[in-house]
């Protein structure tokens, strides 16, 4: 693989490319902030985490991968991916890189090959193209490079310029790896995120379970609603002392109603006899309680809605969640959200960040409602969408309508840690494209993109998620 091309990216007009350039070439070596993603902080607790092979670090952990690899009839388990019955999977990594390698090129043109490529290049020197016949050369460079202290996770960490990373955490997490991070005396800033899904949403496997640990973790016995709110309210408390500025919540839908009968529905939950329709519903209600606890709390909350989980059951039988088989929904926000907004949506103590995976939904309806409501901001393209076509659309379809700054710049939201600078490296050239488009068409002067590139690189999110 030969050294990757600068200009990556740009636009093949001359005046707009090196617009583009000079543009990017100011931000490209700014912090990263990542406020949002799915990295487990126990990379960090332990100073001498080991990655172990490039299978278990680029591989077996990461959706996006097996995910291209399951749908060309390739069986997980011959991708050493763990079954939830202990069954029998591949151990070689070797034989896990050989078969990756050999179907590399799937991930032509795909958001994946890029992040893979710029990986392999920039973090671990890799020279050529991975293919099957490369494959062993490069796994042994690979390995020999994880083997070194240069590719810990705490050394990764300050080579990528990270200033702060939030990780994803539940409600009833203890915070250990996090707080032995802090007594550490480490330096980087690594903060959770409070989750509360897995109590809130009655449909959750284990919900009782959850519910249980719930009341042990607060010290709060969930009996009933108002119980269940103090319980809460107790554990945002403690994840604010860990430092953390947000939360985090997904549903099906963006489906949000204030309800008179909450205890109601929680009591049927309690005894086992909570219907579909009362989770929808309780779901609603609870969106409402948790923009009504940031407003009191200083949290930023997070939404993402459109993903159907777990579509193909037969995969999530044997492997269980996050296995590439979540897929996007139609969704609707002008009616789903008023309940919502109209109580909150121009309270000036909230934040409330957006992201969909329905993209007919941006211009239509979300960036209408963010360059309305003061509290309302839309997070970046997610998931299928955080690539580069998406990011483009994400610019044509936004910014007219919404704003630049009732945007919230970028966050990888990611689980494969060295993937990290590869995707704030994709967003920076997309927005700098995109702005040098806007000078090149005189909507906007050179000083003016100056300032856009730097918000969209570094200073929104940072803003945004109060860091």
């Amino acid at each position: 693989m030969s050294k990757l091309p600068a200009d990556r990216y740009f636009d093949p007009d001359p005046a707009q490319k090196e617009i583009a350039q000079q543009l990017y070439d100011q931000v490209a070596k700014l912090p990263l902030i990542c406020p949002h993603g799915h990295v487990d902080p126990r990379l960090f607790a332990d100073p001498n985490y080991d990655f172990g092979s490039p299978a278990d670090l680029l591989i077996i952990p990461d959706h996006y991968v097996f995910r291209m690899l399951y749908s060309q009839g390739i069986p997980l388990e011959r991708l050493g991916v763990p079954r939830r019955d202990g069954g029998e999977v591949e151990r070689d990594p070797r034989k896990i890189w050989q078969l990756f390698g050999e179907n590399f090129y799937l991930f032509r043109g795909t958001p994946t090959g890029i992040w893979l490529r710029d990986e392999l290049a920039e973090i671990f020197g890799i020279e050529e193209k991975l293919t099957g016949e490369s494959a062993s050369r490069i796994y042994d460079q690979i390995a020999a490079c994880l083997d070194s202290p240069e590719f810990r996770p705490r050394t990764l960490y300050e080579r990528f310029n990270i200033e702060a990373l939030s990780t994803t955490d539940a409600a009833t997490d203890t915070l250990e790896h996090h707080q032995a991070l802090r007594a550490s005396g480490w330096k980087g800033r690594i903060i959770p995120t409070f989750r509360p899904d897995a109590v809130v949403n009655l449909g959750t496997q284990n919900w009782r379970e959850n519910i249980d640990k719930l009341s042990q973790v607060s010290g709060i016995q969930v009996n009933d609603y108002r119980a269940f709110v103090q319980a809460l309210e107790s554990r945002r408390a403690f994840f604010k002392t860990m430092g953390a500025t947000a939360t985090d919540h997904a549903a099906l839908t963006a489906y949000t109603e204030e309800l008179s009968d909450a205890d109601a529905i929680l009591q049927r939950a309690l005894r086992g006899q909570a219907t579909a329709d009362d989770a929808v519903r309780f779901t609603g209600h609870m969106l409402i309680e948790f923009a009504r606890m940031s407003t009191e709390d200083n949290l930023v909350m997070q939404f993402h809605v459109g993903s159907y989980r777990n579509h193909n059951a037969a995969l999530f039988d044997r492997f269980g969640a996050d296995k590439g088989a979540d897929i996007p929904i139609q969704s609707e926000f002008t009616r789903n959200l008023r309940p919502l907004l109209n109580k909150f949506g121009s309270d000036p103590r909230l934040t409330l960040i957006l992201f969909t995976l329905d993209e007919a939904t941006y211009s239509r309806e979300l960036a209408p409602l963010a360059g309305h409501y003061p509290a309302l901001k839309l997070g970046p393209p997610w998931w299928f969408f955080d690539s580069f076509n998406g990011m483009r659309r994400y610019f044509d379809l936004d910014m007219e309508t919404a704003g630049l700054y009732n945007t919230t710049g970028f966050n990888d939201d990611t689980r494969a840690f060295p993937s990290i600078p590869a995707r704030h490296d994709l967003w920076r050239r997309v927005a700098a494209n995109w702005i040098a488009g806007l000078v090149v068409r005189h909507i906007v002067d050179e000083n003016d993109a100056a300032e856009m590139i730097h918000a969209a690189a570094y200073d929104l999110a940072k803003k945004a998620y109060k860091l």
